[in-house]
């Protein structure tokens, strides 16, 4: 990973891997070592899908992640009475508390994004700003997000990520 970065020229701070619970359960020692040592030189860290697998906090306890990945399971219904809302109150906070930030993911509709915004989410993503797009078409999208987000008057910090496929 360092050799790649190295050959690429991209500054390890713009990347940001994206780590499943699944492999810090498998071999969790050497996991974490290796993303000790990417930490030490600027890479970014996210801990995806956060509470679907074998979720277990000693993990952000022993691993200062930069970002908290919030399943769409946890967003599909955040609306409903018995939904998931207290839920992901509880990963913001625990996220806002280690400095992390929170991304939730599978947004689908403008009620999903205000509960989550009300919620403290910082980031959201999903198909409410766009569906799948190939690489070449995401500066355009990215730059219609963004003058669809300054007309609603909505941070446009909030459109950080949109869902890209490369074919």
């Amino acid at each position: 990973m360092v050799s790649a970065l190295a050959s690429s020229g991209m500054k390890p701070n713009r990347l940001e891997l994206e780590i499943t619970e699944a492999v810090l359960t498998r071999d969790d020692d050497d996991a974490f070592a290796t993303l000790q040592q990417l930490r030490a030189i600027g890479v970014r860290t996210a801990l995806e899908d956060f509470g679907t697998g074998y979720s277990s906090l000693s993990y952000l306890q022993r691993f200062p992640f930069d970002k908290i990945k919030i399943d769409r399971c946890f967003v599909k219904d955040i609306g409903a009475c018995d939904g998931s809302a207290s839920i992901v109150q509880a990963v913001v906070n625990i996220a806002a508390s280690r400095s992390m930030t929170t991304t939730a993911e599978g947004v689908e509709t403008v009620a999903q994004r205000e509960a989550l915004r009300a919620l403290g989410c910082t980031e959201i993503q999903g198909w409410l700003f766009s569906l799948a797009r190939q690489a070449t078409e995401i500066r355009q999208v990215l730059n219609m997000q963004t003058n669809q987000a300054a007309a609603a008057k909505v941070p446009a910090l909030e459109v950080s990520a949109v869902a890209l496929r490369t074919y």
